[in-house]
């Protein structure tokens, strides 16, 4: 029986338990350039014995960043920025994964501590979102973006791919695409966003159309050898979305997929539906998933517990806890869950001066 401490193969990638430090955007890059903030956010994480980490939301294009401040790596400079850090976490024991995504109409945002709002359109620092329909976000995002052509789904693609091939010579060893949060996938994918009339919308193939597409086109340059997954949002919590056996249909046109990571869509403002206050709330709907396709399953959202999180592996709902502010707070909270857990010291998930400080606590 697999438990969050156990070993995992995915592909030719071993990961050393289920523990993975969940993307989370730091706003904090210059021209998508990765800095010392990164490296250490990153790096500390690793040190901390997580068996994978992945780097936040990563722009395939200028336009399809959140906010100014987004990682990108649409040059090949902003690739390079990142290949210490890589070398880095790898070298901690951390397989290294990026995250590649484009904002669609939440594009061109302030930063959320900077009021997380849509750039004013006449402010030079902002520029035009693009998505699947010319319908605004709304609430404090009320720009409507531009109804992209079938041009621009091509060049979007086409950026996604180019990605692709600058995370894999940087030595990035699994990937994610972000089909969740509202964001281009996202908004594609829910009839509570896209209200295209042509082959991209309507109906939940031709919804899914520019996702599959889009995950084709990267399996295509990414290897087999290593794991390509996704970030889908399955539920926003109100009338009018895609229903779940939506979303199991488009995992299953996945070819080639080795893992979801099952999140929240965000489509709309209206998040008064969400069982924020539920430990877990997402795995039910990821171990449903998981049953229904064969595919691996990660979910986050309300995980901090380590007995829980632990039971759902062993319960076989998820392969994977993808941590976000339980990392946060902890950077060492692979430790801290092996003690909760009565498991030995893991040791071998930190540099040898640190464990053996541990040791005498």
């Amino acid at each position: 029986m697999a438990d969050l401490f156990s070993p995992l193969a995915v592909k030719d990638v071993r990961l050393k338990n289920r523990i993975a430090v969940s993307p989370m955007c730091q706003y904090s890059a210059l021209d998508g350039h990765a800095n010392d903030w990164h490296a250490v956010t990153l790096g500390a994480r690793a040190v901390g014995g997580a068996g994978l980490v992945v780097v936040e939301a990563t722009a395939v294009s200028p336009e399809g960043r959140i906010t100014p401040q987004d990682l990108g790596l649409w040059t090949d400079a902003q690739a390079e920025s990142l290949r210490p850090i890589v070398r880095f976490m790898a070298a901690q024991g951390a397989v290294p994964g990026i995250q590649l995504a484009h904002a669609g109409r939440k594009a061109s945002a302030n930063r959320p501590w900077e009021g997380d709002d849509h750039i004013p359109a006449d402010d030079p620092s902002g520029w035009l979102p693009i998505g699947p329909s010319g319908t605004a976000f709304g609430a404090n995002l009320p720009r409507a973006p531009q109804a992209m052509t079938l041009d621009d789904i091509a060049r979007v693609q086409a950026d996604f791919v180019s990605a692709a091939r600058r995370a894999l010579e940087v030595g990035f060893e699994w990937l994610e695409l972000h089909f969740a949060h509202g964001y281009l996938g996202q908004s594609f994918f829910s009839p509570l966003a896209n209200h295209r009339t042509d082959a991209y919308g309507g109906s939940a193939a031709n919804r899914a159309r520019f996702l599959v597409e889009t995950f084709a086109a990267v399996r295509a340059v990414w290897p087999e050898r290593l794991p390509l997954t996704i970030r889908l949002g399955v539920t926003d919590y109100v009338a009018g979305e895609q229903p779940l056996e939506e979303s199991i249909a488009l995992v299953r046109q996945l070819d080639g997929l080795d893992l979801v990571d099952v999140s929240m869509g965000f489509n709309t403002p209206d998040v008064s539906g969400v069982p924020w206050k539920t430990p877990g709330f997402l795995a039910p709907l990821a171990g449903r998933i998981k049953a229904e396709t064969g595919i691996l399953a990660a979910t986050s959202w309300n995980l901090s517990d380590p007995v829980f999180i632990d039971g759902l592996i062993r319960d076989g709902m998820i392969d994977i806890a993808m941590l976000a502010k339980a990392m946060l707070a902890d950077p060492h909270w692979p430790c801290t869950a092996a003690r909760a857990l009565g498991r030995p010291q893991p040791t071998g998930l930190l540099p040898v001066p640190f464990a053996h400080w541990l040791k005498r606590f």
